[in-house]
């Protein structure tokens, strides 16, 4: 049974200055809590975007409390674009706001696009304990880079115009951890008709009690 998810304004202190952040919950015990980072800031992306709010209240529904925020230069958040290296200090931000208000709880994250590059990227500094990454823009990593040791899932639309399925196999082939990969078949890069079936497809990873963290 879905339940309702309930939304709060907050603000996070950044690096930059203050971020523009929300808080997505269900009235429940939390089991976890969660960070969900948007597409590109220069591209429009917004912790609105149809996929991130999607990601957000998939874990809702499962029991964590899920921070939203803008990067820095995005909605209401202070600062301006840093090419990445900003963003990942807003992003571990996030994550230290958010075991501070939320002790002792377990951190998922989770990211569309850009943000799902930065949500990985950040993974094992953050102690992750499981990552949802959707259309994530492998292209952006180092070359160096080395996946996190966690649960980790990755979705990805095989008509993705904007982040192509093909690339992001490329790049998943050098990597010697892999993650469970469910390829839509259709969809493209904004999942248009398709938000509940990557909805069902992160509850289905994570299991009703967030099962990705056992």
């Amino acid at each position: 049974m879905r339940r309702i998810v309930k939304t709060e304004a907050v603000v996070v202190p950044g690096p930059a200055g203050r971020l523009e952040a929300a808080i997505d919950s269900v009235d429940s015990t939390a089991r976890a809590f969660a960070v969900v980072c948007h597409p590109h800031p220069l591209q429009q992306g917004t912790m609105q975007n149809k996929v991130v709010t999607t990601v957000a209240r998939a874990f809702a529904q499962l029991g964590a409390h899920v921070l939203r925020f803008n990067f820095r230069g995005v909605g209401a958040s202070e600062g301006r674009h840093a090419e990445g290296i900003g963003e990942r200090a807003d992003a571990l931000a996030a994550i230290a706001w958010g075991r501070h208000r939320w002790p002792g709880l377990d951190l998922f994250l989770g990211g569309f696009s850009f943000g799902a590059a930065i949500a990985l990227e950040i993974a094992a500094e953050a102690g992750a304990r499981g990552l949802v990454t959707v259309a994530p823009a492998l292209q952006k990593l180092p070359a160096a880079f080395e996946p996190p040791d966690c649960p980790w899932l990755l979705i990805h639309g095989t008509a993705d115009d904007v982040v192509p399925f093909s690339s992001t196999e490329a790049r998943l082939a050098t990597f010697a951890v892999r993650p469970r990969v469910v390829a839509m078949q259709g969809a493209g890069h904004f999942f248009h008709g398709r938000l509940l079936e990557l909805s069902e497809a992160i509850t289905g990873f994570l299991g009703p009690d967030l099962g990705a963290a056992s």
